[in-house]
């Protein structure tokens, strides 16, 4: 698949990863091509399978969601896995869970007000039927949160 994209395609994906919601006019100036072009292009790249839908950066500590934390989750059977993860679903403030190999299981990450929302979330998490116990860490800042440094290595740019 790597091989039968161009420089055009290239081009515009490296503006779509930066911002998903940028007009294809805006994009087609950019390069020189066309805005059909770039609708062409993108419809191409989503039915490959390259382009899966669009991101959208929700702000959380806007909305008085400022503490985050990773919760590494410990489970019994790893054949409980897929019915942990269902039931973490029903826990809003998990906003990421991952089922993972190693010391945990499943790995999520919670949004929360403040420490006292999060004890009470990993509570939930710890109540969940299969989950023996967590591990939190807390995040004290997310430093790193980039979409472009891995494309540009595949693509070699």
């Amino acid at each position: 698949m790597i091989r039968n994209i161009d420089k055009v395609d290239l081009q515009i994906l490296d503006f779509l990863i930066a911002d998903a919601r940028m007009p294809y006019t805006e994009i087609a100036k950019n390069i020189g091509v066309s805005a059909g072009t770039v609708h062409v292009r993108v419809k191409k790249l989503e039915k490959r399978g390259l382009i899966q839908g669009a991101s959208l950066v929700v702000n959380y500590e806007v909305m008085g969601y400022s503490f985050t934390a990773y919760v590494g989750i410990i489970i019994g059977r790893s054949s409980d896995s897929d019915k942990i993860m269902t039931n973490l679903t029903k826990i809003p403030e998990v906003t990421v869970a991952n089922i993972t190999s190693g010391q945990f299981g499943a790995l999520c990450k919670i949004r929360c007000r403040d420490t006292s929302h999060a004890k009470n979330v990993i509570y939930k998490i710890n109540d969940v039927s299969g989950v023996v116990r967590t591990e939190s860490m807390i995040s004290l800042e997310e430093t790193i949160n980039d979409k472009k440094r891995l494309f540009k290595q595949i693509f070699e740019l």
